[in-house]
């Protein structure tokens, strides 16, 4: 059987469709098996309370063998996104930054913090995932 990858997104809610997208790109190969750690729209942290949510999200980072940041330019302005990435850093978590299809800038955000960037392609991303989870 595969490897079974836990897999925390680093994405901006403001675009959930492409958070979408890849977990689609991602769950439609074959041999590839994945969960999902991030917390999403349709399954939030249900809190106002910011120390409880870092909390909750430190603990999904941390179960995560890796983190795949959507690195689209709106990254840039997510401190959220920056705080999930500074606490993957901090937990010893490999990041990928995942260049959504069509962008040709980079969130430096991501670009600064990943080890490898690849660009919207399955197999690019699989192999990243494969080469670099914990």
């Amino acid at each position: 059987m595969a490897n079974e990858y836990k897999i925390f997104i680093s994405h901006s809610w403001q675009y959930t469709d492409t958070l979408e997208a890849l977990r689609k790109l991602l769950n439609e190969r074959g041999y590839f098996n994945a969960t999902y750690e991030e917390s999403t729209k349709e399954k939030p942290i249900n809190s106002e309370d910011e120390s409880y949510i870092k909390r909750r999200l430190t603990q999904k980072i941390g179960d995560s063998n890796v983190i795949l940041a959507l690195a689209g330019v709106y990254a840039s302005h997510s401190s959220w996104m920056k705080w999930e990435l500074d606490k993957a850093l901090a937990l010893g978590v490999p990041i990928i930054g995942v260049i959504p299809r069509g962008q040709e800038r980079v969130s430096t955000i991501v670009y600064e913090r990943s080890i490898v960037d690849v660009r919207w392609n399955t197999e690019s991303i699989i192999a990243a995932i494969r080469a670099h989870a914990k």
